[in-house]
């Protein structure tokens, strides 16, 4: 099994119409589309990232302090964002962050960070033009 990333439109499509690997044998199955395997600290992070509500964001380093994992190289290379919502996660500053391997609306092609941005509003979560948090209460307050 492959994975497949559309880029065409912002909208997410609803979980049951999106194909992710549960159980061990689908996982151990599952390959990029350049063939790599996902680790597990991947599966968990990509795991991790389902908990986060519609509508809430998370800092980098608290999915970091949460389950103790190490979660930029993981969301950067996630085969299934925006499904397995990476794009809930945002900079200890409450910046914008990373999407899809760019950093922040002004990177070089600024396209996937306002993407992420363009998603995060659809969800009701608003940033200023600078790629900043506007309300601190769409900040996910975890329970561990």
């Amino acid at each position: 099994m492959l994975a497949v990333r559309s880029s065409h439109s912002s909208s997410i499509p609803q979980d049951e119409q999106i194909f992710y690997p549960t159980s061990k044998a689908e996982r151990d199955a599952f390959r990029r589309l350049s063939g790599k395997r996902i680790s597990q600290h991947q599966w968990d992070v990509y795991d991790f990232t389902k908990s986060i509500p519609k509508g809430q964001v998370v800092r980098y380093a608290d999915v970091c302090r949460a389950g103790g994992l190490l979660v930029g190289n993981a969301l950067r290379s996630n085969p299934f964002a925006p499904y397995r919502p990476c794009h809930r996660v945002i900079a200890l500053t409450l910046y914008i962050g990373g999407f899809l391997g760019e950093w922040g609306p002004e990177s070089k092609t600024k396209i996937q960070c306002r993407r992420k941005m363009e998603i995060l509003k659809e969800e009701g979560v608003m940033f200023t033009e600078k790629g900043y948090l506007e309300e601190k209460k769409t900040l996910w307050q975890m329970h561990n």
